[in-house]
């Protein structure tokens, strides 16, 4: 033959060539549960996004234009005094105390959490369960119980009611160690392979070098996760915040927000109809976190399924 092949249909096929088997068609249940899952999956998030459009949509209309009869998504007028009006506060001192507060409670979480979920995963130590269980228990005991002790404890040690420093310490103080991140890491330490361990320690890696070198970099995924819901967790913190901070100059910015309250809750505005005041204050209030969380969502997304499933 002066050819090597042969022609099937339209095609050129060589000889010896593997033919390639059509793929498994997905079963139409499971098609129809895909499409129902994907459905269901919709409707949670335009229930989630709809109030959100709608705070945003708000904060830029004039006063006209927010309490009317007919759902309007689209301002005719749209304007931006209700941020010169929010901003006309010192918005700005109190998203320093908000950032300092947040940002070193994280990072403090975070170091602990790792440290102590790794002790839990991987070493052997009288009691470890017992430790654990612990943990658990804390999750599921409400913040507002240990209101009191703090602030007992925060007034016996003087930091209260003095400088700005003090005032974020004792923010900070309370939120060093989180049950919640120790629980995330130590799930996510338990899903690595104690193999890689195993060959660092042959290697002659000390238990530390191997938590700092190994553990700690593979622990990303749980990491950004970890960092994600607690920052979101204490930069809406309230109550603490609102109970320690006599001046303000020292609120954060949820407790500074609340000046905008209607009905001058928080000492602002009377005019019960200030909606559009209050949605912009809200709508500056929400946007750090959510930047944080569209930035960081696919290793967020891989956190949660390692570190929270498995284990």
């Amino acid at each position: 033959m002066g050819q090597r092949g042969a022609e099937v249909g339209r095609g050129f096929v060589r000889e010896g060539a593997p033919r390639r088997m059509p793929g498994p068609k997905p079963h139409r249940t499971q098609q129809l549960l895909n499409v129902a899952v994907w459905a269901v999956g919709m409707i949670f998030a335009v229930t989630w996004a709809v109030p959100l459009i709608q705070m945003v949509t708000t904060s830029i209309k004039p006063p006209g234009e927010v309490l009317t009869h007919a759902l309007s998504w689209v301002p005719l007028h749209p304007t931006l005094q209700p941020y010169v009006d929010v901003f006309k506060k010192p918005v700005l001192g109190w998203l320093m105390n908000s950032l300092v507060v947040t940002l070193t409670s994280t990072l403090v979480s975070l170091m602990t959490g790792a440290m102590a979920g790794y002790a839990l995963a991987r070493l052997n130590f009288p009691g470890r369960q017992f430790v654990f269980w612990a943990v658990l228990i804390v999750l599921m005991i409400p913040g507002e119980m240990t209101i009191v002790p703090l602030f007992i404890g925060a007034l016996r040690t003087g930091l209260l009611n003095r400088t700005l420093t003090y005032t974020w310490i004792a923010m900070i103080i309370p939120q060093v160690a989180s049950a919640f991140s120790v629980y995330l890491f130590r799930n996510f330490f338990l899903s690595l392979p104690i193999e890689l361990e195993d060959s660092a320690a042959i290697d002659g890696a000390n238990r530390f070098r191997i938590f700092v070198s190994l553990a700690l970099p593979l622990a990303r995924p749980a990491m950004v996760a970890a960092a994600i819901l607690l920052f979101a967790s204490y930069w809406n913190t309230f109550l603490w915040p609102l109970l320690i901070s006599f001046q303000d100059s020292m609120k954060t910015l949820p407790v500074g927000m609340l000046i905008f309250s209607p009905g001058g809750i928080g000492g602002g505005p009377t005019d019960i109809n200030a909606y559009d005041t209050v949605m912009a204050a809200m709508t500056v209030l929400a946007i750090p976190t959510l930047v944080a969380f569209l930035l960081l969502q696919r290793h967020f997304i891989e956190g949660v399924t390692g570190a929270g499933i498995k284990g």
